[in-house]
């Protein structure tokens, strides 16, 4: 009996591991999406070198998901300011010409921290209060400010301004960049016997952190403190994961957002995807002995999803870099009591709850009656070449931002793209530059042949030359 129902759950898993990879995407799309984004901010970056401040796309669609009704998460930082943890890093730096923040956590909670600013420069200090005797910068003052300096019209959302264009849910992050590692994340370096491996801590541990403008909602100084942000190092652990681990992640967001949340106002869920995230890295660096392949998907899921159960109990959600974060402070209470019965609810049906949503539903209920989708899956063969060759032009369709609409641009678009010429390029990389040359190299075109047009036949020659010497 025993062997009979671990076949079946072994079955249902493998099967579900298809559906999964149909529905949320095969390795191979997953990979190609990462690819794109990638190549597409690193041209985006060459193009705006100049610029005063950096961005970088993050959250589910920088992850390689591609879900309805998601919103674009982009955080920005200027580029000239930087945030230290002590003092003597001030000789990395020229004070004369960057703008230099000292980390103060002496009297915040884990995680969060004052930021101090050291070289006082406008427009900074317009953001600036004073305590002690020395100025920090206010992250609701800062927050305030940039809300419409990046697009006009956004309105405060948590750490961001928040908005819509052509129909795009945006959610833009303020905040300062770390070229270091926090000191309270140093036990992180230190837990990572198996996951992820040396080469992938040591990537991490150098991109530092940021720190997004945000403060402790249970603290005594919410409007002046910084979140410390890992955004960086979630998206390499992310993509650090297999695919099994990734699939696993996407089953608890989308069991998420269609089992727990379903029905509740936004003010009652207390639960987000970022939960979910850390669950996953926490079993995957934790619990060793678990199996995360396809015939184990479902058993994948239920770990994570006790994990959760438990911290809802206890009222303690650690944050994966600094376990004394506890992220779940705002989980007490009878809204504590409440989400507990609701999520003990669910885990007394057993894996039969995933049966309560309707598009993990409509991938397994029927999997008795289909052996054939039993077949260990083969990523590459589950969907066609053309449906595959489609996605990636949607991709790229979907960047608008790097189809410039004047010559100049144009011209900083196409040397941004012939110095990635001799980096190393993957196979999507490479086939995605190759349609953005062409495109732009149209559209250079097309704008020569308009200002040819508006200003005459006499002055073509001349135009032309400067176009020469604009290459």
């Amino acid at each position: 009996m025993a062997s009979n129902i671990a076949s079946q759950l072994s079955l249902v898993s493998e099967s579900l591991y298809v559906g999964l990879c149909l529905s949320l995407g095969t390795s191979q799309q997953v990979a190609m999406r990462r690819d794109i984004a990638d190549i597409i901010e690193k041209v985006g970056s060459l193009v705006r070198s100049s610029d005063m401040f950096q961005r970088m796309v993050s959250g589910s669609y920088k992850e390689g998901f591609r879900l309805s009704g998601s919103d674009r998460d982009t955080m920005f930082w200027p580029t000239d300011h930087k945030v230290l943890w002590n003092i003597s890093q001030l000789q990395f730096y020229n004070i004369h010409s960057e703008t230099l923040i000292l980390c103060d956590c002496s009297e915040s909670p884990p995680g969060f921290a004052l930021l101090q600013l050291l070289t006082p420069k406008l427009p900074i200090l317009s953001s600036c209060i004073t305590l002690k005797g020395k100025l920090y910068i206010s992250s609701s003052k800062y927050r305030q400010r940039m809300c419409s300096t990046i697009i006009p019209n956004s309105t405060i959302h948590g750490p961001c301004g928040s908005g819509s264009i052509g129909g795009l849910e945006f959610d833009n992050a303020h905040c300062f960049a770390s070229d270091f590692w926090p000191p309270s994340a140093s036990s992180w370096i230190d837990r990572c016997h198996s996951w992820p491996n040396p080469q992938a801590i040591c990537d991490i541990v150098l991109k530092g952190c940021h720190f997004v403008a945000i403060g402790n909602k249970f603290g005594n100084q919410e409007d002046h403190e910084w979140r410390i942000s890992f955004a960086v190092a979630e998206q390499k652990l992310v993509r650090g994961m297999n695919h099994c681990q990734f699939l696993t992640y996407g089953l608890l967001k989308r069991f998420l957002k269609e089992v727990i949340n379903k029905g509740l106002i936004d003010e009652k869920k207390l639960l987000c995807s970022y939960y979910m995230k850390t669950a996953v890295f926490w079993v995957i660096q934790q619990n060793t002995k678990l199996h995360w392949f396809p015939q184990n998907l479902l058993e994948c899921f239920w770990v994570c999803f006790k994990l959760i159960l438990k911290w809802v109990y206890e009222g303690v959600c650690p944050n994966f870099f600094i376990p004394q974060n506890n992220m779940f402070l705002k989980v007490h209470g009878e809204a504590q009591r409440k989400l507990f019965v609701r999520l003990y609810g669910l885990y007394e049906e057993g894996l039969e709850c995933l049966l309560k949503s309707s598009s993990i539903n409509s991938l397994i209920v029927n999997i008795p009656h289909n052996p054939r989708r039993s077949i260990s899956p083969d990523d590459h063969t589950l969907i066609s070449e053309f449906a595959f060759d489609v996605e990636i032009f949607r991709e790229l369709c979907h960047r608008g931002e790097l189809y410039p609409h004047d010559l100049p641009s144009c011209m900083m678009h196409l040397h941004a793209m012939e110095k990635l010429i001799g980096s190393p390029l993957t196979q999507y990389q490479v086939v995605i530059l190759q349609k953005l040359t062409s495109t732009i190299l149209q559209r250079t075109a097309n704008i020569i042949h308009n200002m040819v047009r508006h200003t005459g036949v006499n002055k073509k020659s001349t135009l032309l030359t400067k176009c020469r010497v604009t290459c």
